[in-house]
């Protein structure tokens, strides 16, 4: 078969913040619809991908069509246009995993867990040609084998042909800076499966993730915000950066099948600095690389190793509880934003929302780009596509969103009342820590 010179299309579903859509864009797919139930997380999407429609919807709300509709709004974009679900080339996504997770209670009776149900049943209404479905280890213990297997049937009952059923991946393996492991599950419409792509067994770490960027300490404006204009002896720091810290500034030649985006590059974003006391500073900085500390019991990075998985918290509807931040690897405080996503493999111009709690929980519930891009270059390659590389840079949205409340958020992305996170309340003890 000839190779297709298009970029195939793909709907990122559970799409979060869009770590997902990045390593997929990288890899060559046009994302051209997200679907996001929570406002906040859905108009981080919007600003770091405009061209994308976005959906502010429940998944259990949503039918084929729904997808199809916003998939049309999307292509129209880059001025592509769509038919049928046989247009849409992946149907992508990570359900809520909490009740697979060994972060999580892994209860069996999680009613999160049916969110895997609701992508595979969309997967079939839409019957795209291929699908990707993440999610945690935890998914192939014993405990829930009839509710994978039941999963995995129905999608083969449809007529794909899997890969990744059986053992988890490490995104360490994958050019992230991070022990995450996670179940990569593919499937092709009609066969033969995608397969996994090879290891690359780059053995990144956090001294690499880290490189130029500065120490935000010397920055008294990000106490009050998580932007600030870099100071000539730290914009030296970050161009004398190389490998993978220089690709994640923008400085590299552009390597991927992404679209450049327009952004200041003088600036540094995600940066809102956490204070604490100086009880606290001090029990931080007489932890060792690599332990934990025995009251926050936050584990400190470890400069020449990569990080442990970064966890993402809880949502409004599970008691907004704060993710557990790593503590610096030199520095008496735990890690900003931009540092996580360092970390995680998303580029300096991809921002996220400006508090912390919001910042941290959409890095640390999101794929990790790099991982992303390498499965999506295997499904590239496996649906006869060869993309070329796009040169004309596209403007972000407006910031205004990544500070948007929630009530706000809502109205901007559409949301429907009924379908908002629930809200539980949090005690004094569980708001943003001042530590």
């Amino acid at each position: 078969m000839a190779a297709l010179a298009s970029r195939p299309i793909a709907v990122d579903l559970f799409a979060g913040a869009g770590g997902l859509s990045l390593g997929l864009e990288q890899a060559g797919f046009e994302v051209v619809a997200a679907v996001e139930y929570d406002p906040t997380h859905a108009l981080v999407h919007q600003f770091n991908f405009p061209a994308c429609q976005v959906v502010c919807r429940d998944v259990k709300q949503i039918d084929a069509a729904d997808v199809l509709t916003a998939a049309r709004l999307g292509a129209a974009r880059i001025g592509r246009r769509l038919a049928n679900g046989a247009d849409i080339d992946l149907v992508a996504g990570g359900p809520s995993c909490q009740g697979f997770s060994s972060g999580g209670q892994r209860e069996e009776d999680d009613e999160r867990n049916n969110l895997l149900l609701e992508f595979v049943r969309l997967v079939v209404e839409i019957r795209p040609r291929a699908f990707l479905l993440e999610n945690v280890p935890g998914l192939l213990e014993t405990r829930f084998d009839q509710f994978r297997e039941h999963a995995f049937k129905l999608l083969r009952n449809a007529g794909y042909a899997l890969s990744g059923t059986k053992s988890w991946i490490n995104a360490n393996d994958y050019g992230v800076p991070q022990v995450r492991k996670r179940i990569i599950v593919t499937g092709i419409l009609d066969g033969p499966p995608a397969g996994r792509p090879n290891s690359q067994n780059v053995g990144l770490t956090v001294r690499q993730a880290l490189a130029g960027l500065p120490e935000v300490e010397e920055y008294p404006e990000l106490l009050l915000s998580d932007r600030a204009t870099l100071r000539p002896v730290d914009l030296a720091r970050r161009n004398g950066t190389v490998g993978y810290a220089r690709q994640l500034t923008g400085l590299s030649e552009h390597s991927d099948f992404s679209r450049p985006r327009i952004w200041d590059s003088t600036a540094i974003t995600g940066s809102r600095r956490t204070v604490h006391t100086p009880a606290t500073s001090k029990r931080f900085e007489e932890v060792p690389q690599g332990e934990v500390e025995p009251i926050s019991r936050l584990f400190r990075l470890d400069w020449d190793k990569p990080a442990r998985t970064l966890r993402a918290g809880t949502g409004r509807e599970r008691g907004a509880h704060t993710s557990p931040r790593p503590i610096h690897p030199s520095l008496p405080r735990v890690i900003t934003v931009r540092e996580a996503a360092r970390l995680h493999g998303y580029p300096d111009w991809f921002q996220f929302g400006v508090t912390n709690w919001h910042g941290h929980r959409q890095v640390g519930n999101s794929v990790p780009p790099p991982l992303a891009r390498a499965v999506g270059s295997i499904l590239v390659s496996a649906l006869g596509f060869r993309p070329g590389r796009l040169k004309r840079a596209i403007p972000l949205g407006d910031e205004a969103w990544l500070a948007a409340r929630p009530s706000r958020a809502a109205a901007l992305t559409g949301a429907l009342n009924d379908e908002l996170p629930s809200q539980r309340r949090r005690s004094l003890s569980q708001s943003e820590p001042t530590q």
